[in-house]
């Protein structure tokens, strides 16, 4: 299985935090925000990982992140020239992937405890065939993809719903596997003009191929405004000084 971390984007309602770094480079407790996607790769066993960013940032994260040898992992980049959503960021990297199954992880999640069990529970689970995603209740999923479930499976994913038929947020982490190109190849843009990674897991779930879990063991956090950046450092220092046994 290969790796692709998202880190596009000029993360705007950050500024100006940003106004001078990426945004996934801003640090979230003791480490910068993109080590918690790298570490998530570790913790799945995944060695090869593209990075996706920016034009303007990508000599930021190259100088900050290399080769990946601090981590143990292979490191390779590409550039987004326009931020046009999610699924063409992922577009990038289908050279990359191949014929493997691919972790998608977007730069900007942040998960409390690693989530390893999404990646074993689609290799034992689904044979490394079809989709995989996380989801977890929300107090605002009109802010989010949502996930409409019946008693076993998702039955739509809305993008942003202003009436969201469930609190269940679809979070910044997906697996595929290798159709998600010629899915991604299919997809209209939205009428925001970005192609959404809300229709890719909508085909998936048209082919009868898109099973889930819930975030378990830990919090995530989306980092997307200064409320939940800021809850996202409280918590990730609060975990990194039980970790050191600071009180």
């Amino acid at each position: 299985m290969k790796g692709v971390i998202l880190a596009g984007g000029k993360g705007t309602r950050l500024y100006p935090l940003t106004k001078t770094i990426n945004k996934h480079l801003l640090p979230v407790g003791p480490e910068p925000m993109i080590y918690n996607p790298i570490r998530n790769m570790m913790v799945c066993g995944i060695k090869d990982v593209r990075i996706v960013t920016s034009s303007e940032h990508m000599g930021q994260m190259v100088g900050a992140l290399g080769s990946g040898s601090d981590f143990g992992l292979n490191f390779s980049y590409s550039v987004q020239d326009e931020a046009k959503g999610i699924a063409d960021a992922l577009r990038l990297a289908e050279d990359f992937v191949g014929d493997d199954s691919v972790l998608v992880l977007l730069g900007d999640n942040v998960f409390e405890e690693p989530i390893g069990y999404l990646v074993e529970n689609y290799m034992t689970k689904q044979k490394c065939s079809g989709a995989r995603v996380l989801l977890v209740e929300v107090a605002d999923p009109e802010r989010f993809g949502v996930a409409a479930l019946d008693e076993q499976n998702v039955v739509e994913i809305q993008e942003k719903p202003e009436c969201p038929k469930s609190n269940y947020a679809v979070v910044g982490a997906y697996v595929y596997d290798k159709r998600v190109f010629d899915v991604i190849k299919h997809t209209k843009p939205s009428a925001r003009g970005e192609y959404e990674i809300t229709s890719v897991n909508n085909r998936y779930i048209e082919l009868g191929a898109l099973q889930y879990d819930f975030v378990s063991g830990g919090r995530w956090m989306d980092t997307g405004t200064f409320e939940s950046y800021y809850d996202a450092n409280r918590i990730m220092f609060e975990k990194h000084r039980r970790e050191m046994g600071i009180d």
